[in-house]
């Protein structure tokens, strides 16, 4: 799946050329211009990185930053202040106030691109990592093709989609409205059923031989990948 940025910064200039150069790298990318709007927007859904401005209208970046910082679901987000502030009291300041990164203005896109991709290989590996894997399982996101104990398995386009956000967070539960989001998106009208049939469908493929599940249904919730599957389970089974 695509690492998710989210742009705030009231600057449209800026905010079309930020929003271009990181769709071309492959990254999703949402923005908003209003410190304000930034708060309620993350606490509605959170990116996978924040680029934000230090002077907005309405909430300042640099009081939005501590803010987040305080917040436990928001404490590890990453996050890259742009500012034209380019003493280094005010550089500290920013880093002291939770900034992971901080880039001044005016700065090289293609710099600010390569720092993303650097901060987001520290903190968020799978989001940008080539190859996935847990237990038994590999999975290459470059070539799309999935292994298991060394030997090839042949997924369809969502089953693979679906093994791939399933890899991304081994442990986490997620409900079926969550997988039709992150697997097929939220503009598409699906009913929660197909998710069932595609989670039959990954198990059957997975699941041959005496290979063990590393998928769990929660009873009341959704499913699972769970992360302690793999050939310590089954040499124990």
């Amino acid at each position: 799946m695509k690492a998710r940025i989210l742009i705030v910064e009231d600057e449209e200039p800026l905010t079309m050329l930020l929003r271009y150069n990181l769709e071309a790298e492959g990254f999703e990318v949402d923005a908003v211009g209003h410190g304000d709007e930034a708060e309620v927007r993350l606490k509605e859904s959170l990116p996978d990185l924040v680029l934000l401005d230090w002077m907005l209208p309405g909430l300042s970046g640099i009081e939005l930053c501590r803010r987040l910082r305080a917040r436990p679901e928001t404490d590890r987000l990453p996050i890259i202040m742009l500012t034209a502030r380019g003493e280094e009291s005010e550089r500290l300041r920013g880093l002291d106030t939770g900034a992971d990164d901080y880039i001044v203005k005016p700065f090289s896109v293609p710099e600010l691109v390569a720092r993303v991709q650097a901060l987001l290989r520290r903190t968020r590996p799978e989001r940008v990592a080539n190859m996935l894997s847990a237990g038994d399982l590999e999975l290459d996101r470059e070539r799309r093709r999935v292994f298991r104990n060394g030997r090839e398995l042949q997924l369809g386009p969502t089953e693979f989609r679906l093994l791939e956000f399933f890899m991304q967070s081994p442990g986490r539960v997620y409900s079926r409205e969550q997988l039709l989001d992150g697997v097929w998106g939220r503009d598409i009208y699906i009913d929660e059923r197909t998710v069932d049939v595609h989670i039959g469908r990954l198990r059957k493929i997975l699941n041959r031989g005496r290979n063990s599940d590393p998928i769990r249904t929660v009873r009341g919730s959704g499913y699972s990948f769970d992360e302690r599957f793999g050939k310590a389970v089954e040499r124990a089974s």
